[in-house]
């Protein structure tokens, strides 16, 4: 399987408005894209796409190696992961954390299946892995925002995802525990058979350097794309966000300010 994700001419309309325009983009195998855009952009609409929550209005997409139209997306999706703050708030606070980790092999909100002992060692080393094996029996509401982001991925990876997505996982985290997370992300690449992954942001400064390549999403169409260091300068971040701004790489990231 050399193609991850393939979207060809694919549209989206609702409501006779059009959310996002002949969007053409392929993610190969071996690559980690970061996916840029303002709130509004359409970046939410190209996961539920993805997911097969939403269907395009024309267009055709492959994920995974499965074509849209003939695969059970229901399948589908138990091979990707998709981390968002949003989960954050459906979840139930009074679970023990390892039940809401081991909650994500059977992608349910609560456990209702009785773990096995090997899901139980899965939970704690996914999240010994991203450093959050301290949280064993606390109930998930008295962890913090970052912990709890912790205890996502690790939901997410107890299926063992060939795809990741992680959808402005950073919201709402002060700077230290932003880059505790992101440590964590770096750490979560470099493992053997890592899942493929899509960071979604609006902040500059997150795109780590394993993402070789961005995708700038500007009003529901594909702005630019293609290898991060070619994609994400000032010039090319000027003409996106419509006003003067430069980029400094600063350890192999990008960080945006006004000029």
């Amino acid at each position: 399987m050399n193609t991850i994700i393939d979207m060809n001419e694919v549209s989206y309309r609702r409501d006779q408005k059009t959310v996002l325009n002949c969007i053409n983009w392929q993610v190969n195998q071996g690559e980690n894209w970061a996916i840029l855009g303002l709130n509004g952009s359409g970046k939410t609409t190209l996961l539920n796409l993805l997911n097969g929550y939403m269907w395009p209005t024309s267009g055709s997409i492959q994920v995974l190696g499965h074509q849209f139209g003939e695969v059970d997306v229901r399948e589908l999706r138990k091979t990707i992961g998709w981390v968002s703050s949003s989960l954050q708030e459906k979840l139930y606070g009074s679970d023990r954390t390892q039940y809401v980790v081991i909650s994500g092999k059977y992608a349910s909100i609560g456990l209702y299946e009785k773990p096995t002992e090997e899901d139980y060692e899965q939970a704690l080393s996914l999240m010994k892995r991203l450093g959050c094996s301290h949280l064993v029996d606390r109930t998930y509401q008295t962890c913090s925002q970052g912990e709890k982001q912790k205890l996502l991925i690790a939901r997410a990876l107890m299926a063992t995802p060939a795809l990741l997505i992680l959808d402005e996982a950073c919201n709402g985290l002060d700077f230290i525990s932003r880059e505790m997370l992101l440590t964590s992300i770096t750490e979560l690449a470099a493992q053997p058979n890592a899942p493929h992954l899509l960071y979604v942001t609006h902040h500059t400064e997150e795109i780590l350097p394993l993402f070789s390549h961005s995708l700038l999403i500007r009003r529901g169409e594909a702005f630019m794309q293609g290898k991060t260091r070619d994609v994400v300068t000032g010039a090319n971040l000027s003409t996106f966000f419509e006003t003067s701004v430069d980029v400094r790489w600063h350890q192999d990231r990008p960080w945006l300010s006004f000029t």
